[in-house]
């Protein structure tokens, strides 16, 4: 049976066989519950209907989060439930990373402890997996605070990628150029989340700011055909989350989601996971969803299933 096969039978099992990214996936959030239930016994419910703000989404995380996984231990469970999960979901390149301020919150700010827990997981839960590790940037954050923290990741070369989210509208976006240079400097593939809640123009100012490589999410960019040939000349990548767009309101149901869209006028773009835990979204289930809704055919999603292992 071939992809294309599994999603016309739509057969979630052997959908999961078929190899797969993930390169959008907030490790904390990302991981199998099943996984943490049976390490924990603690039960964590996703959001079954669209929520009306990222308020609601925060106050969600608190309830259903919180403080319960703090502490090294409890971080590295997450780790560990990421991995599990993407093994699970017959992820076979995961693209995943802590944020700087980790560092010394969860590994003793020991750079080669934050390393050797996520390749130690790799190993111990999906060798199988390629293991991305993304450094991983909170918008809101001081700037002069994010270059110390950086500090201690310079010159890994374990680190992949670098990520940039949180609020789009905390501080200008060219407030992180000395950061992205930095970054480019150190061979990093440079990233950020644009355009889930700004505009299209939002993107195109970040990706010239930042020299970016890839975007996280960028559906905006359908509000504006400049915008979409933008990133189809300069071959920029949205790594996009379908169902967390639908339970976030940024897109009103699966049928009519953007990346169908974008992809049918020659923008690169993935399907990715975003936070498994809140929105129920591993990849198999948005391949899934996306097909059955209507929004792209068999063949489209068996081409962007290709184009994110890069084959």
């Amino acid at each position: 049976m071939t992809f294309i096969e599994a999603l016309s039978s739509e057969n979630l099992d052997r959908i999961r066989s078929f190899p797969k990214a993930d390169l959008h996936n907030h490790f904390v959030l990302g991981g199998s519950r099943e996984y943490i239930f049976n390490k924990t016994g603690y039960k964590i419910t996703p959001i079954s209907s669209p929520l009306k703000s990222m308020s609601e989404m925060d106050s969600w995380s608190s309830k259903y989060i919180g403080n319960r996984f703090n502490g090294p231990e409890g971080r590295k469970l997450l780790i560990e439930a990421t991995f599990a999960q993407a093994k699970f979901d017959g992820v076979s390149v995961l693209e995943i990373g802590e944020d700087v301020w980790g560092l010394s919150e969860f590994f003793n700010n020991d750079i080669e402890e934050l390393v050797y827990s996520f390749q130690e997981a790799n190993y111990k839960i999906a060798p199988e997996i390629e293991l991305r590790l993304q450094i991983g940037l909170s918008r809101h954050c001081p700037i002069d605070y994010l270059m110390d923290c950086l500090m201690h990741f310079w010159g890994h070369k374990e680190f992949y990628s670098i990520d940039l989210y949180g609020d789009e509208l905390a501080q200008p976006i060219e407030n992180f150029i000395p950061i992205y240079e930095k970054a480019a400097e150190n061979g990093l593939v440079l990233k950020a989340h644009i355009g889930e809640w700004g505009t299209a123009q939002d993107i195109v100012t970040a990706v010239k700011a930042l020299h970016l490589d890839e975007v996280q999410h960028g559906i905006a960019a359908v509000q504006d055909e400049d915008v979409v040939d933008f990133l189809v000349e300069n071959d920029i990548r949205l790594n996009i989350t379908p169902s967390s767009n639908v339970l976030l309101g940024r897109v009103p149901d699966m049928a009519d989601h953007p990346i169908a869209q974008l992809y049918r006028k020659g923008v690169n773009v993935t399907i990715n996971s975003d936070d498994v835990l809140i929105f129920d979204s591993d990849v198999s289930k948005e391949y899934l969803r996306l097909y059955k809704s209507g929004c792209l055919t068999k063949e489209e999603l068996d081409d962007i299933r290709l184009n994110g292992l890069n084959i």
